[in-house]
């Protein structure tokens, strides 16, 4: 028989669990162009992500607008990578067949074969002459005034050899430099030879080895801008193919028409349907004649062409070749593709009937985008070719828009010599990718300030677990101190998360881990005060939180735990891991020799040891910092960072010194003029001030100012304030001279 208490066990169930109520979780929310609002981010299938971006056009040095696109494109991509973990398919155009790159290829050999030639110094001026004529015709028409002053300075700098040369070949007694007249009117004369034998130039390799050199110069300045490489990479000149089976299916849906060898869009067909809409990016710039011809490329906007279609609002699909351009076979004849079918038909090839996102520069939205968006969904009959179109913002130099004419024209290889990729990279992050930024001092100096802060941070951190522990000394216990600054980290990583969630917004992202970093410098300073050990694991986890966090925002390489990598982008070796042994030996030896200099008061051997810490390291690499009391903390800095700041504070010391020759010379100033003022007595002082009093008293005080009018009851209490205390000076002066005495 069983007990009571076995009867009441045997019952027991186990209670009822209720689910927590959870909190609500920040989704990914994008500015997307066609609603110019964030919306939710939704891939269309699953985890994948299809995204194409607008590469460049090729047929020059790449410069800080293609930046502002490339590394905020680079930074999107890295996030919702690596942070959000979309599986992404990354496609990019290289723009290799383009109005610019015919006009500037043809124009380039054009002036190649007349150098060629070694005409004389008399031929030079006479051909410089014929082309100035129409060129100073074209800067009377010209109407932008940006355009205007970079058109005048270079017919000023050509006026200014011009004239000297002409001299030189009449008088024949002065040495003539023609290359110099070549040099100065070298655009000049291009164009002046593309008018007269461009139609001539037909070779199709011409027009093909000035894209592939600024191809390969592109790649570079990328690489050097730590962008990642496209998944895929599409050049027009490899999808011609391609191209035209784009533009047949386009006409056969009836949304296309040949004239005269071209192919044109048809806007108003396409827009007359149900289906479609035409416009959908900026609606009220359809119509914008100045946007449209932009768009359709210098070489194709003459009368005939532009008469060639059935609304001035119609676009080139395929492009009949004049003489002097490219081509290629098509059921249309000799052509080359539009500029904006290029793109519809390598990221169809690539990505199929609809992306979920489509990225570019501001300035592409219309009419390029707005085209693709048309000539694609007529291609694939939809109405939803790209779910999120994102655009990047403009960028401006110091305010201004950036102009070869406002001499403010920055290539990517200029901006690498006054800062390095990291700087660049974080000037970015600490402004929105859609808003307009500006490339600036101030700009920069903000970054690497940022920069230099984030640094400090890591060293400190790697100087504090460096600390000898053993495996169990690692974990200490937790105080309010330790709760604090984890609460602190966790509502951090919550605003980061936040931000990042709200179009990316990587400008607030990077504001929530600088103050991380500041309460965490607290903490630091506070338990190094009361002569405390931080907390190693709860300083690691957040120093190693703000690297991981860096690494995808594309700041730091490498496979460092925590910090920027030392000893610059492709150090093979660990240095901080080999090197820290040894100077950590160096370090303690140098402490030790300066505890027993400064015990037997060995002056010299304690300047030996400035010498080491302020001149010798910072030339390797190396900084250390002494604090009062407690070791010396080892850094690896990088070695222009430290002689910067050596230089810096040399420069101080020496602003620190003048100023303290200057106080001592003011203050000796003071002395003498006090010195010669106590030697005169009360009843001199008044007199010596003519132009102000007319008359005085037997005791030399004033009656009458200078015209004559008897002073004031006033003016003369002040004025016997200061006679007595003259006359207190002088008697204190001579008193002290009889004890000197």
């Amino acid at each position: 028989m069983s007990s009571s208490g076995d009867q009441v066990k045997g019952k027991r169930t186990q209670p009822p669990w209720a689910a927590p109520a959870g909190t609500e979780v920040a989704q990914l929310r994008l500015y997307n162009s066609l609603t110019r609002t964030k919306e939710t981010f939704v891939p269309q299938n699953g985890n994948r992500v299809l995204w194409y971006s607008c590469g460049p056009t090729v047929y020059d040095a790449s410069h800080m607008g293609h930046a502002r696109s490339y590394i905020s494109f680079d930074i999107l991509r890295r996030i919702l990578k690596d942070y959000f973990k979309y599986d992404v398919l990354y496609c990019m155009n290289i723009t290799d067949i383009d109005d610019k790159i015919i006009k500037r290829a043809r124009q380039n050999y054009l002036l190649e074969q007349y150098k060629k030639k070694k005409p004389e110094a008399s031929q030079i001026i006479q051909d410089v002459l014929s082309a100035r004529g129409p060129f100073q015709q074209k800067l009377a028409e010209t109407t932008d005034p940006d355009k205007r002053q970079m058109l005048e300075r270079l017919d000023a700098a050509v006026a200014a050899v011009l004239g000297p040369l002409q001299a030189a070949v009449h008088s024949k007694e002065h040495p003539i430099h023609a290359e110099v007249l070549l040099e100065s009117a070298k655009d000049l004369l291009a164009d002046w030879l593309d008018n007269q034998f461009g139609s001539q130039v037909t070779e199709n390799s011409i027009f093909s080895t000035l894209p592939k050199y600024w191809e390969g110069e592109y790649h570079a300045d990328m690489a050097a801008l730590n962008v990642l490489p496209p998944d895929v990479l599409t050049r027009v000149s490899e999808y011609v193919p391609e191209i035209v089976d784009f533009v047949k299916k386009i006409v056969s849906n009836g949304y296309g028409y040949e004239s005269n060898g071209s192919v044109y869009f048809d806007t108003s067909k396409f827009d007359s349907s149900k289906q479609h809409s035409y416009g959908k990016l900026v609606p009220e710039a359809v119509g914008d004649q100045k946007a449209l011809q932009e768009g359709e490329g210098d070489l194709s906007i003459s009368a005939e062409r532009l008469s060639e279609k059935h609304s001035p609002n119609d676009f080139a699909l395929w492009k009949a070749s004049k003489p002097g351009e490219p081509s290629w076979d098509s059921p249309w004849g000799k052509g080359r593709p539009g500029w904006h079918i290029e793109c519809s038909a390598m990221a169809g090839s690539i990505l199929g009937e609809s992306m979920d996102i489509h990225g570019g520069g501001f300035d592409l939205r219309f009419p390029h985008h707005d085209n693709e968006l048309a000539q694609s969904e007529a291609f694939f009959e939809n109405d939803n070719w790209v779910r999120y179109f994102l655009h990047t913002g403009h960028l401006t130099i110091a305010g201004c828009k950036m102009s070869k004419s406002l001499k403010n024209f920055i290539t990517i290889k200029d901006a690498l010599a006054n800062n390095s990729a990291r700087q660049l990279r974080l000037a970015f992050l600490m402004h929105s990718w859609k808003d307009t930024l500006d490339y600036s001092a101030n700009t920069m100096e903000s970054a690497v300030q940022y920069e230099k802060f984030m640094n400090e941070f890591f060293l400190n951190v790697k100087d504090i677990l460096r600390c000898p522990t053993d495996i169990t000394g690692q974990f200490e216990k937790w105080e309010a101190a330790e709760m604090d600054l984890n609460k602190c980290f966790y509502e951090r990583k919550s605003a980061v998360h936040e931000a990042l969630c709200d179009n990316v917004d990587t400008r607030a992202a990077m504001e929530e881990m600088r103050a991380l970093v500041s309460q965490s410098n607290t903490y630091i300073a506070s338990r190094k005060s009361a002569k405390l050990q931080p907390n190693l694991m709860l300083l690691d986890s957040i120093a190693a939180y703000l690297t991981a966090m860096l690494k995808t925002f594309g700041a730091i390489e490498g496979a460092q735990p925590i910090g920027f990598p030392v000893g610059g982008t492709g150090q093979d070796i660990d240095l901080e891991t080999t090197l820290m042994p040894y100077l950590k030996v160096l370090s303690d030896f140098r402490e030790n020799v300066r505890r027993i200099a400064r015990e037997q008061k060995v002056t010299e051997l304690l300047q030996l040891c400035d010498v080491v810490r302020d001149d010798t390291l910072p030339d390797l690499g190396v900084r250390l910092e002494d604090h009062e009391g407690l070791p010396t903390v080892v850094k690896l800095v990088d070695k222009e960072t430290l002689l910067k700041e050596r230089e810096e504070k040399k420069r101080m010391e020496e602003e620190k010194r003048k100023k303290k020759e200057e106080a001592t010379r003011k203050k000796q100033e003071q002395e003498m003029a006090k010195l010669a003022k106590m030697k005169i007595p009360a009843c001199e002082m008044f007199l010596k001030e003519a132009d102000k009093y007319s008359k005085f008293d037997e005791t030399g005080f004033p009656t009458h100012d200078l015209e004559g009018k008897e002073i004031s009851k006033g003016q003369a209490k002040k004025l016997r304030k200061l006679y007595e205390a003259q006359d207190k000076l002088h008697r204190d002066n001579l008193q002290m001279n009889q004890n000197g005495s």
